[in-house]
């Protein structure tokens, strides 16, 4: 559903590309995990695909299209994206702007209609967020905001989500909802292309992971595949080790504690 093929993107007066060379597949019916650490080029893809910053070389697909050839409208009706940062020009109540994920089916002055209303409805039910839909999005908490992003991102009802880091400021409770949500999301035909550094939540939920490096692919595979210690120590520069998770049986990566330098 969403593939990038040796995309390479660049930012100006940059001494590297922020993507070198990078190709991964998010096929419907899977969760696709973009791990790495910080500068790796993650969040630079979900820029990529909504064509915010232009591809080099190589390209991004949605379906069969080239997404820098898809208009906004028909990209939206395909494509529901969470973002990492966001903030609305003005606070709204939470169920309108819920429905303005609803905005590709119809018009910006286009009066909701029953379809409309029932897909608000069960993204607000989904994405846990009935209690707060009376509520105005400045009154909302980190976490809360967070969840009501994710429901509007539903509201679009598109074969394919992209989420960049979508369990920030959630507790766990709510993070594991969240991860719950798209593995059953996945499960009903959706492509899930997730963003996240949650490594050991992503082993236990992912069944793709492409691991990134300095805007290349370190690593790519099952989660058994990439969750390699020595693969994990050299990307993130950090010792560590890799276990099994004892409730699932998923790796798990363990930090250490850096060795004291004695004086």
């Amino acid at each position: 559903m969403i593939r990038f093929e040796g995309a390479v993107v660049r930012y100006p007066r940059a001494a590297r590309a922020a993507v070198d060379g990078v190709t991964l597949d998010a096929p419907v019916g899977r969760v696709t995990a973009v791990a790495g650490p910080n500068g790796s080029g993650k969040s630079t893809l979900v820029r990529a695909l909504l064509g915010r910053i232009p591809v080099a070389a190589g390209r991004v697909l949605v379906g069969d299209d080239d997404a820098a050839h898809l208009d906004r409208r028909t990209f939206a009706t395909r494509v529901a994206v969470v973002p990492q940062r966001e903030e609305p020009a003005f606070p709204l109540r939470v169920r309108d702007y819920v429905a303005l994920g609803r905005y590709p089916h119809g018009g910006a002055w286009g009066a909701a209609t029953p379809e409309d209303r029932s897909a608000v409805d069960r993204a607000v039910a989904r994405a846990d967020v009935a209690a707060l839909a009376e509520r105005r999005t400045d009154e909302l908490s980190g976490g809360e905001w967070q969840r009501v992003r994710i429901a509007r991102a539903l509201a679009q009802e598109g074969r394919a989500l992209v989420l960049d880091e979508p369990t920030t400021f959630l507790d766990v409770a709510h993070e594991m909802a969240v991860f719950e949500l798209l593995a059953a999301l996945a499960v009903e035909g959706v492509a899930v292309l997730l963003v996240s550094h949650q490594l050991n939540l992503v082993a236990r939920f992912a069944h793709h992971i492409v691991l990134l490096n300095r805007g290349r692919v370190a690593a790519a595979g099952t989660p058994a595949d990439v969750m390699q210690g020595s693969t994990l120590e050299a990307v993130y520069e950090w010792p560590l080790v890799v276990s099994r998770d004892p409730a699932v049986g998923a790796p798990t990566l363990v930090p250490l504690r850096a060795a004291r330098r004695l004086p």
